[in-house]
């Protein structure tokens, strides 16, 4: 039986990891946009940026002053037994939450929209989020905590079947024109594509594209695959590199996710992270044990599949 205590610990880790540490993956990607960066200008953003994530790692700060709004990911495996229930599991990351919040410290973001009144902890009316998947044949737990900013780069339109993949590209040129113009998000980023389902379901799509799947992840439809790189040298053309500089630097990677959609229409989202790309997982299994990793592992074939009964392994 999982208890409530390692549930919290976990969680509190994760968000201390998140907060500091950059994932891997991104910083391997942000190097290697950097190498290909031609302009000095925005060259010289992306080399202080990551100075910035060591410094950051080494000094066990966060690796950037406004820490989002900190979320949470939980995927649960049929044969997981734990204390309390799922309400036992949201109240262990509320309060892991309110304590890093603390002792990190993240910012207190949080505040309810129109009073603008805090508990200075990041906690609150339907906050921190929580989105829950679930894998069967399988007795742990995932936890991953995604700290994204609040305010700007995402946006939403509905297309329709005639607009096909040439309405996709104009948008995604439009969004992310938009963005770097207004300063609506901060790039090098990795940007995430919801396309199909429900508006809700598009907008969630596309948030998890862009912070659930690490660079260098391809979908595993070969045609959405290449989709993927197509619009990634798309939005790399645009002219603009580095918090908005002129370059070739708008994009670290970029990752689609669908969903079974109405017939008359094609919804799609965009959604950037941002140079600060904070995710933290933690597994927690049976005995208790936990691991920990910056790969969320989200999308598995259980999670994508088309079929109404599920045989897979």
């Amino acid at each position: 039986m999982i208890s409530n205590d390692v549930i919290e610990l976990a969680s509190y880790e994760i968000m201390k990891q998140a907060a500091i540490d950059i994932p891997a993956d991104y910083l391997d990607g942000i190097k290697t946009v950097a190498e290909k960066e031609s302009e000095q200008l925005s060259g010289f953003v992306i080399k202080t940026m990551v100075k910035n994530y060591e410094a950051a790692t080494e000094d066990r700060r966060p690796m950037c002053a406004d820490t989002g709004l900190p979320r949470y990911y939980v995927k649960v495996g049929d044969k997981a037994q734990f204390q309390g229930g799922f309400t036992g599991i949201e109240r262990a990351m509320r309060s892991a939450t309110a304590r890093a919040t603390h002792d990190v410290p993240l910012r207190p973001n949080r505040v309810h929209p129109l009073w603008r009144t805090e508990h200075n902890n990041n906690v609150g009316i339907n906050s921190p989020e929580v989105e829950w998947s679930f894998e069967p044949h399988v007795d742990w737990i995932d936890i991953t905590t995604v700290h994204k900013g609040g305010l700007f780069g995402t946006d939403y339109r509905m297309l329709f079947p005639g607009d096909g993949i040439d309405g996709i590209k104009r948008f995604l040129l439009d969004t992310l024109i938009s963005f770097g113009k207004r300063g609506l998000c901060c790039q090098p980023a990795i940007v995430g594509i919801g396309l199909g389902g429900s508006k809700d379901t598009c907008m969630q799509l596309g948030k998890q594209a862009a912070c659930l799947r690490v660079v260098g992840d391809r979908n595993p439809d070969a045609k959405i695959a290449e989709l993927e790189l197509e619009l990634m040298d798309i939005g790399n053309s645009i002219g603009m590199g580095a918090m908005g500089f002129v370059g070739s630097s708008m994009v670290v990677d970029l990752h689609i996710e669908v969903g079974h959609t109405h017939t008359g229409g094609m919804p799609i989202s965009v959604h950037t992270f941002c140079l600060s790309s904070r995710r933290a997982t933690a597994r927690i299994n049976a005995d208790g044990s936990v691991e920990f990793r910056t790969d969320p592992k989200w999308f598995t074939p259980y999670h994508r599949r088309e079929t109404i009964s599920w045989e897979g392994k």
